[in-house]
């Protein structure tokens, strides 16, 4: 009945599920065994290959939607980062084996034999078949071997640097969210240009590229403020919390909730900074099935943050936008005008929730007028929410005749939309 509760409320949520369903993916994630561009059987290979080898199947899903070669060294990009994100969250490998290992990693793509089985983590997988992705990235043009062994060496650098530290200032976070982040950024939109179908602008500005991954990793902290705590993990900076409790953990007790939520705000305002970069970034490309795989992430992070905006929920559980929604931005931001609309949509939900006696309210409001300054107003996309008394009605009736057929088809669509969450 909760499920029946929630779609009475958004009953649009119906139709774009349903509308999902029934092909409304193919826009944005074709299915993996039908997938063309460079060769059926090398399409299929890819595909094989990621299912096999990723972590998240949602996610080799979108690498599939790529076009070319292209998709072939983004897969191989991909699972060379989550064998070296594998090594940095084993807490069972000491730190003075860890430390050399994360250094080095880079070197073991061009050692045929090298893998790792002591691993403990759930994605040992990636470790223990080493071997087939290191071959699979030195048959790779020497181009895009060039990069990925580049952004694998400067991220392994970097995680070893923070296994040690703690995230302090504001800067340190920075720099962290551009050691697991902003150099994914980076490195993709330099596999991008590499394979020509984008402009060699787009691979060449490196801020632009880093704020991209930023925005993603800053929504992933702040949204996991309580699952991070419970598995004693710290990301938010001490430099900001500090001025709302002794302890970050103290932010979760019940009787912190007000300065707690303020801290949440301030960071959230951190955050929203990086919405003109990402717009600029969007822009310049051409490629469709680029901009769907770049576009989709960010929409859904700024509709998450706006969820946990002013939320005492974020200390309490887990905030997530709804299926319904997630689809309906996968569907919807094909464009840029579409994701300017969207920006502009969840920049103004936040600004009608800042409370006048929050301490970064001013700030708050700054930031959210230089997105409206970027986006555009009155475009279609930004009423789409807006329904007439008839749909409604017939909307909320589909929803008391189908909630079970659809509580069913929440859970089929699943391994879609969680592509928004990685």
């Amino acid at each position: 009945m909760e499920l029946l509760r929630k779609w009475l409320g958004h009953p649009e949520d119906i139709y774009n599920l349903l509308r999902f369903k029934m092909g409304g993916y193919r826009a944005v994630m074709p299915r993996m065994d039908t997938v063309s561009g460079e060769g059926g059987m090398r399409g299929r290979r890819d595909a094989f290959r990621c299912r096999r080898c990723a972590t998240s199947r949602s996610f080799a899903a979108v690498i599939q939607a790529l076009d070319g070669e292209l998709r072939h060294a983004v897969c191989i990009f991909y699972l060379v980062l989550r064998a070296l994100d594998t090594v940095e969250d084993d807490m069972s490998i000491p730190l003075d084996v860890k430390v050399p290992m994360l250094h080095e990693f880079h070197s073991h793509l061009y050692q045929p034999d090298w893998k790792y089985t002591e691993s403990k983590e759930k994605d040992r997988q990636v470790l223990e078949d080493f071997p087939t992705i290191s071959m699979e990235f030195r048959n790779l043009s020497k181009v895009y071997q060039d990069v990925i062994s580049d952004i694998c060496h400067k991220m392994g650098v970097g995680m070893a640097e923070f296994l040690e530290k703690k995230v302090d200032s504001q800067r340190e976070w920075d720099k962290y969210c551009h050691y697991v982040a902003g150099l994914v950024g980076i490195g993709l939109s330099r596999l991008f240009s590499a394979s020509e179908l984008e402009d060699s602008i787009v691979g060449q500005d490196t801020e632009l590229a880093n704020s991209m991954g930023l925005f993603l990793q800053k929504t992933n902290i702040i949204r996991d403020y309580l699952e991070d705590q419970l598995e004693g993990r710290e990301f938010w900076p001490r430099e900001v919390w500090s001025r709302y409790a002794k302890k970050l953990s103290d932010l979760a007790k019940p009787e912190n909730i007000d300065v707690a939520v303020q801290c949440l705000n301030e960071l959230i305002t951190n955050a929203l900074h990086h919405v003109p970069d990402v717009l600029t970034y969007l822009s310049r490309l051409k490629n469709q099935s680029v901009f769907n795989f770049c576009a989709i992430p960010q929409v859904m992070a700024i509709a998450t943050l706006a969820a946990c905006y002013n939320n005492q929920q974020v200390f309490r559980g887990v905030v997530k936008i709804r299926k319904g929604q997630a689809v309906t931005l996968m569907m919807d931001a094909t464009n840029i005008q579409a994701v300017k609309a969207i920006m502009y949509q969840y920049v103004e939900e936040i600004y009608q929730k800042i409370p006048s006696t929050d301490p970064s309210s001013n700030k708050t409001q700054q930031v959210i007028a230089s997105i409206r300054a970027m986006s555009l107003p009155g475009s279609p996309m930004a009423s789409r929410h807006h329904y007439s008394p008839i749909y409604l009605s017939c909307a909320m009736l589909l929803a008391a005749l189908s909630w079970q057929y659809l509580s069913t088809l929440s859970k089929a669509t699943e391994e879609y939309v969680q592509a928004g969450d990685n």
